[in-house]
């Protein structure tokens, strides 16, 4: 089955490059991804499957190919909303709605997924086992869209769940794999500081909520600096200061936002103790009062070690001409709502290098010039493809 499988494949790469291009050309932001879901449930119909569509919070959809034997079940997952990104690239399949942009590389994880599946739903009689194709909304935005899909109970039978992501670190023909704790945990975090308005050339008559904020932002920066072990990874960033008014005005209030990055849930626990310290001492030393917000969005995700290691041993063992390495990469401080999964199923996330050719120094994801070389989703297909193979022990 393996080597039809990936025959199948090759000879519709070029199918798989023009659902990527006509996903690219019509791209939809999270939670509003409807012409995009169609266009999905669209490719399934008069196939031999089951297929569920609005699950979750939004328009996520689920295809499951029965196998001709019983057997254990495993969950593909492939996102596809976009950014609200004005798309820069010089293609001639950009975007054609304005302002929105597939700056993260969904449009090709869901291309690959739809081919492969198909060609999974074709050679179906030979699984022993079922397989589900999550094709999930809503992935850049929180909530996300993995938690409401888990929550479901749709998927509650899978043994085992997985997931890529292409990324511009390097030319085709690379696989990398991570262990254990593989993308940060992300929270959100807001805090108002009410202070008391007044005259520029007065302070001592006002309480100024610029001084009071200015002096948190500075201080929770010695919270990755003094309050975490040296071999702890947390990022703390407040992207937002709304403090803008009149040059002789003293602010009554300041509205500040955050995004805090973490590895592990225990570093996430130490960061948001620690802010809420600092917020209660700036109450204390400048007389204002402190409103916070501590919002966790997605969880660290965490790769299971013994399959990560199946997957990478599966991939190495691999005679294929389109995937030339399968190498260790290092844990990745962004986030992914794949952690979801994660933290209820046995998982793999993995990933598949995607850099155009000639190009020494991409632009990475959600860069409005972000662009692949197509060439990586005929090797995201054979690697997914390879996987479930190894999954089933199928030759």
């Amino acid at each position: 089955m393996k080597s039809e499988l990936m025959s199948m494949l090759e000879s519709r790469k070029d199918e798989i490059i023009a659902i990527r291009r006509h996903l690219h050309e019509n791209p939809e932001i999270s939670f509003q991804e409807e012409k995009t879901a169609q266009y999905i449930v669209d490719f399934y119909k008069g196939k031999d499957v089951e297929i569920q569509t609005n699950v979750g919070n939004g328009y996520g959809i689920i295809v499951t190919i029965k196998g001709g034997k019983p057997g254990k079940t495993i969950g593909l997952r492939a996102d596809y909303d976009a950014l609200p990104i004005t798309e820069e690239t010089d293609v001639p399949f950009k975007s054609k709605n304005e302002g929105i942009m597939h700056a993260c590389a969904h449009d090709g994880h869901t291309a690959y997924l739809l081919v492969l599946a198909d060609c999974l739903i074709q050679l179906k009689d030979s699984i022993p086992g079922t397989i589900k194709i999550i094709h999930q909304h809503a992935e850049e935005v929180p909530p996300g869209g993995a938690k409401s899909i888990v929550e479901s109970g749709l998927i509650d039978d899978l043994d085992a769940i997985y997931g890529i992501h292409l990324l511009p670190m390097g030319p085709v023909g690379t696989v990398g794999y991570h262990a254990g704790y593989s993308f940060n945990g992300r929270a959100y975090m807001k805090l108002k500081v009410q202070g008391r308005g007044g005259h520029g050339s007065s302070p001592h008559l006002a309480n100024d909520a610029i001084v009071a904020a200015a002096h948190f932002v500075t201080a929770v920066q010695t919270i990755v600096s003094r309050r975490l072990s040296p071999f702890e990874i947390g990022v703390i960033t407040i992207g937002s200061f709304d403090g803008k008014g009149t040059f002789n005005v003293i602010k009554d209030s300041v509205e500040l936002e955050g995004d805090i990055r973490y590895m592990t849930v225990e570093t996430k626990e130490t960061i948001e103790r620690e802010i809420k310290r600092i917020a209660r001492g700036i109450e204390a030393e400048f007389g204002v009062t402190c409103e916070l917000e501590f919002t966790p969005d997605y969880p660290p995700l965490y790769n299971n070690p013994e399959l990560t290691a199946k997957v990478a041993e599966s991939l190495r063992s691999m005679d294929d001409k389109d995937i030339k390495e399968v190498k260790e990469f290092p844990a990745m401080s962004p986030s992914e709502d794949f952690a979801f999964y994660a933290e209820k199923f046995p998982a793999c996330f993995f990933y598949i290098t995607c850099t155009p050719k000639g190009v020494e120094k991409p632009y990475f994801n959600h860069h409005p010039k972000f662009d692949i070389d197509e060439d990586a989703l005929l090797v995201a297909a054979k690697a997914v493809g390879q996987v479930v193979c190894s999954y089933y022990e199928l030759d």
